[in-house]
């Protein structure tokens, strides 16, 4: 696999003598100090340079306040239609309403920079400072930690004291609940806080649909259980006949339904996102969350490609965001992992090897790169059930935020290869790792670990021949699984216990395994041809073929070799 160029380079900077008058300036000025020592009148000269110098660098200083930032040309059919009055200056009211739209496509760095300017602008504003409390939190995201909890509350206290609208008043009263709630460490109570806190803005203002798409978004924010969903759900779909052009409103319904319950309800604003905000990278890449969850392989790829390339070009126009691609290259491996398309996947996989760090993205100390990079590979071997290679694993990185994923898929490899004894060495590497995350106050990641440790365990136990204690180790696995899968790193719990099943000669029950992963993560690549294998062992032919032919359909357009695809083309041209 040949290494491919990372993102597209940055323009390098200009030099000052070019940001002047050009070389002929710069000439022009230099001259006269080399007359100088000939004729003695040096210290003259240089103070005149320096005169020269200082007006030359107010000039370039002017013209970098003039130069406007590129997102400057972003307009309503790039980013979607927002309406948001404010009480402000009328000449920040499109740049806020720009800035609101950025807001609800998650591209926070430009957001930002749009309401800076704009507290620039008009330093009496207090709605730009709102503005920049909202692109600090993340919804959905990520939790912020105690040095931008601190900025965001010094945000939204200088919008309280400065002149607003009652309605504006509330929206800064609510934001300002997220920051300063007593107990700042307490993402889940801050976010409720404020998801509170906007209820009452949106039932004031029944009419202002800014207030309902927030809201919205913070029931999401706050807690995405089935019912917030729902509720999230029903305030969206009435504003998405209102407002159809709404960048926030089929974002937020797509994350809405983005579970396997609800997920066939989110085609048409998956169908409608990106063609909203097709300049923001984002936008080009939520639709194949609803794409993935329905098994619509062509379509998660198309999304993620065209995210991808959005990425990068805003990066070399000197936009922020350059990490989002990594997520959207996460949704692309997979989706060509599961429609046949190995040899694209592992151009990605080399593509990413070959990039710079891509650390501090939004102040985090983490890579994205690296992330990425150890998922992809452990996926590659995982997917084509190449238990060899998944045992020979190398880790990306010392750095243990980085290795769990290979540990796991190196001991599950090991196990499915008969190596025990390394397959053993690997689930200690991940109890280590699991321990550090919860010395370290990260439990739910460590309680992940823990989970996910069964895996190995139950195949070491099979291959022991103690298939009821296998059984056993997997099944609390399958019951906790019940979100579906759509990115890499990881297989579905079902399909473990199907393939276990299936091993142990009990065709019928790992069917039953198979079905249920399907309903969760519909068109999978072996979930369709486990399910077949053990349709056809328990002498259900007709589900079989079936399910034979569904995966060669869902393979369509790719090259993949594999020999359970060619089997499947076999039996299916047979009939």
């Amino acid at each position: 696999m040949a290494t491919r160029q990372g993102p597209v380079n940055q323009p390098g900077p200009v030099s000052f003598c070019e940001r002047c008058a050009g070389v002929q300036l710069f000439d022009a000025a230099f001259t006269p100090v080399l007359n100088s020592l000939l004729s003695g009148v040096l210290m003259k000269r240089l103070v005149c340079l320096l005169a020269l110098f200082l007006f030359c660098a107010s000039l370039v200083l002017a013209d970098d306040e003039k130069t406007p930032h590129h997102h400057d040309a972003l307009n309503e059919t790039q980013l979607g239609t927002v309406h948001f009055s404010i009480s402000c200056d009328e000449s920040v009211q499109k740049p806020f309403e720009r800035g609101v739209a950025l807001l609800h496509s998650f591209w926070y760095e430009e957001a930002e920079k749009e309401f800076v300017d704009i507290a620039q602008d008009d330093p009496h504003c207090a709605m730009a400072h709102w503005g920049i409390a909202m692109s600090l939190w993340h919804q959905l995201w990520n939790e912020p930690d105690a040095k931008v909890i601190a900025r965001g509350l010094n945000e939204s206290k200088r919008a309280r004291k400065l002149k607003s609208t009652p309605r504006e008043q509330a929206y800064i009263t609510a934001i300002t609940a997220f920051y300063s709630h007593s107990n700042k460490l307490n993402h889940a109570a801050r976010a409720k806080a404020y998801s509170e806190a906007m209820k009452k803005v949106y039932e004031s203002y029944p009419d202002d649909h800014e207030a309902a798409t927030f809201y919205a978004l913070s029931l999401l924010a706050s807690d995405e259980t089935l019912e917030h969903r729902k509720e999230a759900a029903a305030i969206l779909e009435k504003l998405f006949v209102i407002e159809p052009d709404h960048p926030g409103v089929p974002h937020y319904l797509i994350h809405a339904y983005d579970t396997p319950q609800l997920a066939e309800l989110g085609i048409p604003a998956a169908r409608r996102y990106a063609q909203i905000a097709p300049a923001a990278p984002h936008a080009l890449h939520m639709p194949s969350h609803i794409f993935a969850r329905v098994g619509l392989w062509q379509d998660d790829i198309n999304s993620n490609l065209a995210s991808i390339a959005a990425t990068r070009k805003t990066v070399a126009m000197g936009m922020g965001g350059e990490g989002h691609q990594f997520h959207a290259m996460d949704f692309l491996v997979y989706a060509y992992l599961q429609s046949g398309r190995e040899e694209e996947a592992a151009k990605v996989i080399e593509e990413v090897k070959g990039m710079p760090p891509t650390k501090n993205m939004y102040g985090m100390d983490f890579d994205p790169r690296l992330e990425s990079e150890a998922s992809f590979e452990a996926s590659y071997a995982l997917e084509l059930h190449d238990w060899k290679s998944a045992a020979s694993l190398s880790p990306v990185s010392r750095d243990p935020d980085y290795t769990a994923v290979t540990h796991l898929a190196r001991a599950l490899g090991a196990a499915r290869s008969g190596q025990l004894d390394e397959a053993r060495k690997d689930v200690e590497e991940v109890k280590s790792i699991s321990k550090l995350r919860r010395e370290n106050k990260k439990t739910d990641e460590a309680d992940f670990l823990d989970r996910q440790i069964a895996e190995p365990e139950a195949w070491i136990a099979h291959a022991e021949g103690k298939d009821d204690e296998a059984i056993k180790l997997l099944k609390p696995l399958t019951e906790k699984e019940t979100d579906g899968f759509s990115g890499t790193g990881y297989l579905p719990a079902h399909e473990l216990l199907g393939d276990l099943l299936l091993e142990a000669n009990k065709p019928q029950e790992a069917l039953a395994e198979y079905q249920t992963d399907l309903k969760l993560n519909p068109n999978r690549f072996d979930g369709l041809y486990g399910a077949a294998r053990a349709a056809e062992q328990a002498g259900k032919q007709k589900d079989a073929e079936e399910y034979y032919a569904l995966l060669v359909k869902t393979c369509e357009g790719g090259n993949s070799t594999r020999a359970e695809l060619t089997r499947a083309k076999q039996l299916v041209a047979e009939k």
